[in-house]
């Protein structure tokens, strides 16, 4: 895997900051030191996460959306390693795999004129590129039985989380999504604003559940184009949170009722949180309490298959805050998920 860059010793040793009678997440974690292929180094391995990111923001960009969530992997690692390892945290059961990364190509699209559509198809066309990476990095995990959490990069990667899982599992898989946004637009080259519906068209997502879609950013076209998708529900923060016509535990309820017959795949937008640096970040949405329910709530089912935390976009400034926020969601999975 040309773009598949192994997370190292040396990389994690900078990154830990050791106290004295504390032990670090970053000191129990597995690592792989050298990569033949990542379901055969990973099947015996005596643990049940695989994390792993992906640096990139070209989807975004190919959707006209800020930049930034190349930057979330780094700043998830560097808080993830340094949180206590307890009873709580079961850090010896977390392998982190490394990154897939695409600066060579994002410094040259970058570099285009974004108001020509040859720009943009040629962005559409790049983004297929890594829909492949991460189709076959999910399925070699979820092949061996483990269970992927993916952090960072635009939601255009929904596509190949999904694709990868149904491929592994050999059917079409639910998914439950906490996104201001449906990412089910028309499917007119890839891009962050279609990764469902393109898993959805060619047959890899079966039941799909959208959780607090916000009413202003919903094209009414979209609407009558979800309407006719029997297997698509959504709830809008607008009723849950503004009107309260919904109630957020019973809706929970509701939208695990709709994806766990089969295995389903947790998608976690950033966007969808209040004031959290991201690619279409909101003044107005789900508290992080609201978020870090949401992943306990669907990690603890039988039937979770992948957790992929998007769009996060950190700036320096911002850097340690997302990362915070990134590692409370992966600790809360892990510790419904294994419980």
């Amino acid at each position: 895997m040309q773009h598949l860059r192994l997370f190292t010793e040396k990389e994690k040793q900078q990154l830990l900051k050791k106290r004295k009678g504390e032990t670090k997440f970053g000191e129990h974690i597995q690592l792989i030191p050298n990569l033949n292929n990542i379901y055969d180094d990973i099947v015996n391995l005596d643990v049940d996460y695989v994390v792993f990111g992906i640096k990139e923001d070209i989807g975004v960009s190919a959707n006209f959306g800020n930049t930034g969530t190349c930057n979330a992997w780094k700043a998830a690692l560097k808080v993830l390693l340094n949180i206590q390892s307890n009873s709580f945290t079961r850090a010896k059961r977390v392998l982190i795999l490394g990154h897939l990364e695409y600066s060579e190509q994002q410094e040259t699209l970058m570099s285009l004129d974004f108001s020509k559509k040859k720009t943009i198809s040629k962005t559409r066309k790049f983004v297929e590129t890594i829909d492949k990476d991460v189709t076959n990095v999910v399925a070699s995990i979820v092949n061996a039985g483990k269970i992927p959490i993916i952090i960072g990069g635009g939601h255009n990667n929904a596509y190949g989380n999904i694709k990868g899982s149904a491929l592994a599992k050999n059917k079409r898989i639910n998914v439950v999504n906490f996104d201001a946004h449906s990412d089910f637009r028309a499917e007119e080259g890839r891009h962050s604003g279609n990764g469902f519906s393109y898993a959805y068209a060619e047959g890899f997502l079966k039941n799909y559940f959208i959780f607090g879609l916000h009413q202003n950013y919903t094209s009414d076209g979209l609407l009558k184009k979800m309407k006719k998708v029997k297997s698509l529900k959504y709830n809008t923060y607008e009723a849950l949170e503004v009107r309260n016509d919904l109630d957020f535990k019973s809706e929970l309820k509701n939208a695990l009722d709709h994806v766990s017959l089969r295995p389903y795949g947790i998608e976690v937008d950033c966007d969808a949180i209040k004031n959290i640096p991201s690619s279409a970040m909101t003044p107005s949405g789900f508290s992080v309490k609201n978020a870090r329910q949401f992943v306990h709530h669907f990690a603890k089912h039988k039937h979770a298959t992948y957790l992929h935390i998007c769009e996060a976009a950190p700036t320096d400034t911002t850097a340690t805050q997302v990362g915070k926020l990134i590692t409370y969601l992966i600790t809360d999975f892990i510790r419904a998920h294994g419980h």
